[in-house]
């Protein structure tokens, strides 16, 4: 959970560089010749626009209904062979529902083959990542990335790693400050170390969970699950509005045109209240209750208390104020969209 501050993890991942390991995460091979044709049909987002060597980014994995069972990101490896990261709790749940589908669409020369236990996942975010990068034996073209690019056997530390990718899940990413690698457990537990060495604080998941937090990325299961949809959540970057042929793809649509009762905010309390927001506490117009917290944190960034959920669609207007319920007591908080840094 933490390498004994998560405070100071966080901050490091924000001005200098943090390693994580993040192997929690799920990982599956998807071969066959018709992967692409697979997960037009399985996945939100229209693919046809996705290239060889690129990151899906966020795609959703839907029920029949349009909720959302996942999100999760696609690697176009080759034409007949992908990669796939998916969220810890859903490793089982989401290859099910895959194979479901490959059986349900006819897709008989599909194999998913779930490779999380032999494998390691390892990201360095923060603006120094790239130096730290250069001291484990990165090559100029893994520096050089654009975000969401990946290189398949990419050398890092004397060997092969299955590949380094330009991505995290901390917003550094987003200003191409992140790396993460996929590789053998033995190799990657020699990059952990050997990132520390170079200058890299070890940060825990508390820190990571802060970090998503500022960004306003969702946590699965929390934030959102297969009760909620895309249009509820705003959550428009994983999501092709209009794309028909997805498993719920008709069914989000058809919410995006009737409207919605709630929706997703971000929000944060005022300046030095750093009182916690937690999972179920209550949010208030006056004496008016109108929705939920589904997560909070203490903002590092901000030095106060941050949050996301979900308020009536009436109330959602960004910048007003309301109220969170946390131990008995009204806090006032502002209404903000993402990110909150």
């Amino acid at each position: 959970m933490d390498y004994g501050n998560p405070v100071e993890e966080h901050l490091s991942t924000r001005t200098s560089v943090s390693v994580f390991d993040v192997s929690h995460m799920g990982r599956y091979v998807v071969k066959g010749g018709d992967v692409y044709d697979f997960f037009q049909k399985a996945v939100s987002k229209d693919l046809r626009k996705f290239r060889q060597g690129t990151m899906s980014g966020p795609v959703l994995l839907l029920n029949d209904a349009g909720g959302i069972k996942d999100d999760i990101m696609l690697y176009y490896l080759r034409d007949d062979e992908w990669l796939v990261v998916v969220n810890a709790p859903n490793v089982v749940k989401d290859r099910e529902w895959l194979l479901n589908l490959k059986e349900r669409f006819g897709f008989t020369d599909i194999e998913i083959e779930d490779i999380t236990k032999e494998t390691v996942l390892v990201a360095i975010q923060g603006p120094k990542a790239p130096e730290v990068m250069e001291s484990l034996g990165a090559t100029s073209e893994v520096k050089n990335m654009k975000i969401l690019e990946f290189i398949p056997e990419a050398e890092i530390l004397g060997s092969q790693a299955t590949l380094i990718s330009r991505s995290g899940w901390t917003g550094e990413e987003v200003r191409s400050y992140g790396f993460e690698v996929w590789t053998s457990i033995e190799h990657g537990a020699k990059i952990f170390r050997e990132a520390v060495k170079a200058g890299a604080k070890p940060a825990g998941l508390i820190a990571r969970d802060s970090l998503r937090l500022e960004m306003g990325y969702l946590l699965s299961g929390v934030d959102m699950d297969e009760s909620t949809n895309p249009i509820e959540v705003r959550y428009w970057l994983p999501l092709t509005l209009g794309k028909t042929e997805c498993v719920g793809c008709e069914a989000v649509m058809k919410k995006y045109e009737e409207g919605v009762e709630k929706v997703r905010i971000g929000f944060k309390l005022k300046k030095g209240d750093r009182s916690i927001p937690r999972h179920g506490n209550k949010i208030y117009a006056g004496s008016n209750e109108i929705g939920y917290v589904t997560s909070g944190v203490y903002s590092p960034m901000l030095k106060r208390g941050i949050g996301m959920g979900y308020v009536k669609a009436t109330h959602a207007y960004v910048g007003y104020k309301l109220q969170v319920e946390i131990r008995g007591k009204l806090h006032e908080a502002k209404i903000l969209e993402f990110p909150l840094i």
